[in-house]
């Protein structure tokens, strides 16, 4: 391509855009008048993900996104001044995320975790763990596989899973030519669905909390929790999805741009693309272990750990768990204590802040005492991983303040009317996966997408069972869930997705769109051999096998092996 044909291609790009952002308010103004209500609700949604991947400026696209809302809310309620009400509706939407206390306690959580990991970064800590799992880590699949069975046993939070097992295992999979691509849709897809799975998680109290809304709305007698257990069968697309990753992890196979993702890795040792734009600054990239540092994986295993034990301890703490203890210390050991203590958590980013904090606090001490690492090294580090926050918490804000304007706007709930139009026992869970699907997606959120359908379609569940608590209902309590997530999965929106790219060091809209085929995949088996046999009367145990095995021989006929053609298998390098 020549310089005059480059010109013209960065020129139209932009010019492009800007048309359209400056065309759809007034086709919109227009349409608004003789269609269905708050169709355009869909709307910045739609702008904010397609031009992420046009333009391939995340921030831009969330900022246009969340322009187009305020134009269309103001369309909406002004009394005239349309412009002005916009920028003041556009600005409302930053400050309100910005001041908000639970997303305050996020952002914050973010400054800290990559603060501490920083810290951990030049005490040698990280560096101890790769000298200490590199006993058991022979291959690439290893490598893979340890971060995997890693995201398992780190269950009790997303955030807290991201960012651990992300941060703890990038420089081990990157010696040995693992993609951050790879490491970053092994991270997403071991968070969410290990958390939103767990009997013990920060997302349990949510989910049963719902149930029993719903539950006690329709009478049905049952409490959130024996509403849970009966879902539990029925969430095929977590469950698929962690089967899915260790299947793949073991054949070794990839298709689509995770193939070529992997392929660059292996053959080229570039674990980022050339056009890459990591979700971490470059000032956390380039911190490096001190020289002098007294190398242990102590330093990083003891904050760790002390950040999941004060997590632990902290939700313990606050759903009641002293009650339980007065009453018997066996409580400590009893699966439904701990049920109910969780159901019960009202302040899990609080604890997660405090966590953090100790943790931070904890790094601190130990790179002095134990790797006696200096302090103006260790002030650096915390510098450093508070400047690599920046990015990722303008991110956060923006894609939060975009759910805002979906809020306003009732893209959720215009979603939910115009895509169930045709119920049907045998479909409708299916359906109710895919709404949720497509709102997670547009919104950005699992959660939000959560407490807005379970509380809409459950009653339709309810009324085809024939207004008994059936089949149809169980399994749509598990499609919301799964569905949520799913279209989380999908979505540069969604903070998980985010933290996932900036736990791992990933440029974004890549780890988006090399996830997105394996969710595709995914989420078609969960449809098509899971919620529908399922609603048939098909037992559950007969569509885990079957799908499994579907999804072995999709690999196995479609994927392609990735072999290492660098001339060493393993590199030591720490990012």
């Amino acid at each position: 391509m020549n310089t005059t044909t480059i010109k013209k291609t960065n020129f139209l790009g932009p010019l492009l855009f800007t048309i359209v952002i400056l065309s759809l308010p007034s086709v919109v103004y227009a349409a608004s008048e003789t269609t269905v209500t708050n169709w355009y609700s869909t709307l910045p949604p739609v702008v904010a993900v397609i031009f992420a991947f046009i333009t391939r400026k995340l921030l831009l696209s969330l900022g246009s996104a969340i322009a187009l809302g305020s134009f269309l809310f103001a369309l909406e309620n002004s009394q005239g001044m349309v412009l002005v009400d916009t920028v003041t509706q556009a600005g409302g939407y930053l400050y309100n995320n910005i001041t908000d206390t639970w997303n305050l306690k996020v952002l914050t959580f973010v400054v800290l975790i990559l603060s501490m990991i920083s810290v951990i970064i030049v005490a040698g800590g990280l560096k101890g763990i790769v000298q200490h799992l590199n006993q058991y880590i022979r291959s690439r699949r290893s490598a893979k596989m340890m971060t995997a069975l890693c995201g398992l046993i780190v269950f009790i939070d997303d955030y807290a899973n991201t960012m651990i097992v992300g941060s703890s295992m990038r420089s081990i999979t990157d010696s040995y030519h693992v993609s951050r691509e790879k490491l970053a849709f092994i991270v997403d897809a071991t968070s969410a669905p290990v958390a939103g799975l767990a009997i013990v998680s920060t997302w349990i109290g949510f989910e049963v909390g719902l149930f029993g809304d719903v539950s006690q709305s329709l009478s049905l007698g049952k409490d959130g929790y024996s509403m849970f257990f009966d879902a539990f069968a029925f969430r095929f697309y977590c469950i698929l999805m962690l089967i899915f990753v260790f299947i793949n992890i073991y054949m070794g196979r990839d298709f689509g741009g995770m193939f070529a993702a992997e392929h660059r890795a292996t053959t080229t040792g570039k674990l980022l693309a050339d056009d890459a734009n990591p979700q971490t600054s470059a000032s956390f990239s380039l911190v490096k272990t001190e020289k002098n540092a007294n190398i242990t994986a102590l330093t990083a295993l003891i904050p760790f750990a002390t950040l999941f034990i004060v997590l632990i301890f902290g939700l313990w703490f606050d759903g009641g768990g002293l009650t339980h203890f007065k009453e018997s210390a066996l409580t400590l050991f009893q699966l439904s204590a701990w049920h109910d203590i969780i159901s019960h958590v009202k302040n899990s980013t609080t604890i997660l802040l405090i966590s953090a904090l100790v943790g931070l606090i904890t790094a601190i001490m130990l790179a002095l005492l134990m790797a006696q690492v200096k302090f103006p090294f260790i002030f650096q580090a915390i510098k450093s991983g508070a400047r690599s926050s920046l990015l990722p918490i303008m991110i956060l804000l923006l894609a939060w303040s975009l759910k805002s304007v979906c809020d306003d706007l009732n893209t959720g709930e215009y979603l939910v009317d115009v895509l169930t139009p045709h119920l049907n026992p045998l479909w409708f869970p299916g359906l109710i996966f895919l709404v949720a699907a497509i709102t997670a997606f547009g919104t950005g959120t699992s959660w939000g997408t959560m407490s807005i359908l379970i509380p809409i379609t459950i009653p339709v569940a309810y009324q085809l069972d024939g207004q008994t608590y059936g089949i149809v209902t169980m399994i749509s309590l598990g499609a919301i869930l799964d569905g949520a997530i799913f279209g989380d999965h999908c979505s540069p929106i969604s903070d998980t997705t985010i933290m996932s790219s900036i736990a791992s060091n990933c440029d974004h809209l890549h780890h988006v769109k090399t996830q997105i085929p394996y969710s595709l995949l995914v989420a078609f088996v969960a449809l098509f051999f899971g919620y529908l046999p399922a609603a048939m009367g098909i037992s559950p145990v007969i569509s885990y096998v079957s799908a499994g095995f579907i999804l072995a021989g999709f690999l196995y006929y479609f994927g392609k092996r990735n072999k290492l053609n660098l001339s060493q298998s393993k590199v030591n390098k720490s990012t």
